[in-house]
């Protein structure tokens, strides 16, 4: 039994280190790892990435661009505009201490404790959303640095997913 022990928390500390990947994929919650898009008009979407512990900032971003690639050819549009754009970190905020205090009295005896606690991510760091605004169009692409094709877009970070 004590040899089972060590090589259980060893198991376990590893298991917690180990972080979901971030996939192209719908996200199956409010936290979970993925895209979700609300519709705000015809032709103009607010789309959400969210990406796993640790993704890069590019993979969070062209994802949510390859997300409104895939809205705009599905409903017939050819291009897309970013009309805003938000990268924020969600989930773990970085190390949290606490200071817990507590005391009780037996009669004649009475006990007082003090505690401290420390909490560090053990999933690889924070993950991070992106969440863009963007309302699509047909025929010619408009210029602009804003102004996306949404085949091309599917072509090149579609390959990489």
């Amino acid at each position: 039994m004590k040899r089972i022990l060590p090589v259980l928390l060893v198991t376990l500390a590893l298991s917690a280190c180990a972080s979901a990947p971030t996939l192209y994929q719908p996200a199956m919650g409010r936290e979970a790892v993925g895209f979700s898009e609300f519709r705000i008009e015809p032709g103009r979407y607010r789309i959400t990435f969210r990406g796993g512990p640790g993704a890069p900032p590019e993979q969070v971003t062209d994802y949510a661009l390859l997300r409104a690639a895939d809205l705009a050819l599905a409903d017939g549009y050819d291009w897309f505009r970013v009309s805003d754009r938000i990268l924020r970190p969600v989930g773990f905020g970085g190390p949290r201490m606490s200071v817990g205090v507590g005391g009780m009295d037996f009669g004649r005896h009475s006990s007082v404790g003090l505690g401290l606690g420390a909490g560090f991510p053990l999933d690889g760091g924070p993950a991070l959303a992106s969440t863009i605004e963007v309302f699509m169009g047909k025929g010619a692409r408009p210029p602009g640095g804003d102004v996306y094709d949404a085949r091309g877009v599917r072509e090149t970070v579609g390959a990489r997913t």
